[in-house]
């Protein structure tokens, strides 16, 4: 079992420690994961390859995956819908003959 806080901590930290970037939190409004990114000298683009780089780091190992979706943006603050979520799909086979058997992958 896996614990979602341990790699939200992880992907905060690692976050944390790219440059350009001065400072993340991340906390949940109405059950919604938000990421808040202070930056200081970091393009957008570089942003989001950090963001989508860190969060592939942090769930090495895992079933999961990650889903981050911008917000809003001010001078030097970012704010992105942020999810680890694990995937829809059958992990077993039934035995019921379904077209999208897992057996077949």
């Amino acid at each position: 079992m896996m614990d979602i806080d341990l790699i939200w901590e992880n992907f905060v930290q690692r976050l944390s420690q790219t440059d350009g970037i001065s400072c993340v939190r991340w906390k949940k409004i109405a059950g919604i994961p938000f990421l808040y990114i202070f930056v200081d000298g970091i393009d957008t683009e570089r942003l989001h390859y950090a963001i989508k780089k860190n969060a592939g780091k942090a769930m090495r190992g895992k079933r999961l995956h990650a889903e981050t979706v911008p917000v809003r943006q001010s001078e030097n603050e970012y704010v992105f819908r942020h999810r680890f979520y694990v995937p829809q799909e059958k992990m077993f086979c039934c035995g019921n003959l379904c077209p999208d058997c897992i057996r077949f992958k």
